[in-house]
């Protein structure tokens, strides 16, 4: 009995300790972006069990999904328990910068370094080093090669001509040339847009107004509009993501615009291995822009977090050395620390070092107090519901009254 009594009693000091544990703050609160089961998912919670066995601090994370997004500005308004998140990290430095903690004391402490193209405007943007990118991204068109090589196409297209060549070999094989998710349409407008106008153009739109009076806004909505009359979309696009983008890992579709993460997603997705290629987004007669799209999900810190080390400390152990190769490997992305390897994309890591500036996910549209009803007529110009360019930058011009 007393043997009995004395391995209850060290039961309940074990418990009460660690209760007593957590209670001192030897737990952080993750809000994740992903979802549980997705692959970048399953390495995080591999990477939070071997973190707190190494450190005994415990991760308890929250799967939260792409819907992250719309709900982290009034969480970090409303000081809710959160002590490490994930978001674009463009929306960190611009649109939550205030919200997040000054990581420039600890990054130096640890030596972290990164990539400098994602901490410059890390501090431009926030006023201060505010995010550590958990999964960089270049984007452009990633395509099918055996697609390709079935229909005949030796060369990837660089301007817009080539590239409805391109699409009408595609769909003379049978094989629907262009994957469009709903999700993803105000990307692939982006990017026709940003052809047209570059960065500071779309800025003085998404400041003024002035879409039916500006040629280049004009062009490229018909060029959508005419692409899309062409047959040229996948069967039933643009879909509810990621239906339309899976087609290309069951064989119906070649094509899609995007950024790196979107090859393990479908790979993910469809149980396959796609024979991956990327060329930049084509040019267009007249246009004033070649650029690539770069950019990051990045992890940041919550300014009114009691456990900030402790989430810095397990920010990085993610993202550099042994777990941020797994995570490269694992999930098919670039890695986030620019000394481990780069195996599904070679090159990328070559070129975020040597970038100076990102084109950013929709240059800054999103900061429009109309962005929801701008995205859902982005949906509307790839399902065809403007007769031409003018009527759809008329529509544009009206959410400015």
């Amino acid at each position: 009995m007393k043997k009995l009594l004395s391995i209850v009693l060290v039961a309940v000091m074990v418990l009460a300790l660690g209760c007593t544990a957590f209670a001192d703050g030897t737990e952080i609160i993750y809000w994740s972006m992903w979802n549980e089961g997705e692959p970048q998912a399953e390495v995080i919670a591999a990477a939070a069990e071997a973190y707190e066995a190494e450190t005994g601090v415990h991760v308890n994370i929250e799967w939260k999904g792409r819907d992250l997004n719309t709900l982290i500005t009034a969480a970090l308004e409303a000081k809710e328990d959160i002590d490490l998140f994930e978001d674009d990290f463009t929306r960190l430095g611009q649109v939550n910068g205030p919200y997040t903690y000054d990581l420039t004391e600890m990054a130096e402490a640890a030596g972290y370094e990164g990539y400098p193209v994602f901490n410059n405007f890390s501090i431009k943007w926030a006023g201060f080093l505010n995010s550590i990118p958990e999964q960089p991204n270049v984007g452009g068109v990633f395509y099918d090669k055996d697609a390709f090589e079935a229909a005949g196409i030796e060369a990837v297209p660089t301007t817009w001509e080539e590239f409805l060549d391109v699409c009408a070999k595609l769909k003379d094989a049978g094989i629907d040339p262009l994957a469009q998710d709903g999700a993803y349409c105000n990307f692939t407008f982006y990017y026709q847009l940003v052809r047209h106008l570059g960065e500071e153009g779309i800025a003085e739109l998404r400041e003024n107004g002035g879409w039916a009076e500006s040629e280049g806004a004009v062009a490229a909505a018909q060029e959508i509009i005419d692409l899309v009359n062409a047959g040229y979309l996948a069967e039933g696009a643009p879909d509810e993501y990621p239906a339309s983008q899976n087609k290309i890992g069951l064989g119906l579709a070649a094509m899609v615009v995007c950024a790196d993460y979107v090859t393990a997603e479908v790979n993910a997705n469809t149980g396959t291995e796609v024979n991956w290629g990327l060329f930049n987004y084509p040019t267009v007669e007249g246009g004033v822009s070649a650029a690539s799209y770069m950019g990051a999900n990045s992890l940041a810190i919550p300014a009114y977090s009691e456990h900030a080390q402790e989430a810095f400390d397990f920010a990085l152990f993610l993202t550099t050395g042994e777990w941020g190769q797994k995570l490269a490997d694992d999930c098919h992305q670039i890695p986030a620390d620019p000394s481990n390897e780069c195996t599904s994309l070679p090159g990328a890591v070559e070129t975020l070092l040597a970038a100076d500036a990102p084109m950013t996910w929709c240059a800054e549209l999103n900061t429009h107090p109309a962005w929801q009803t701008m995205k859902d007529m982005f949906v509307e110009l790839f399902e065809g519901k403007y007769a031409d360019g003018a009527e759809f930058c008329a529509a544009m011009d009206a959410l400015y009254e």
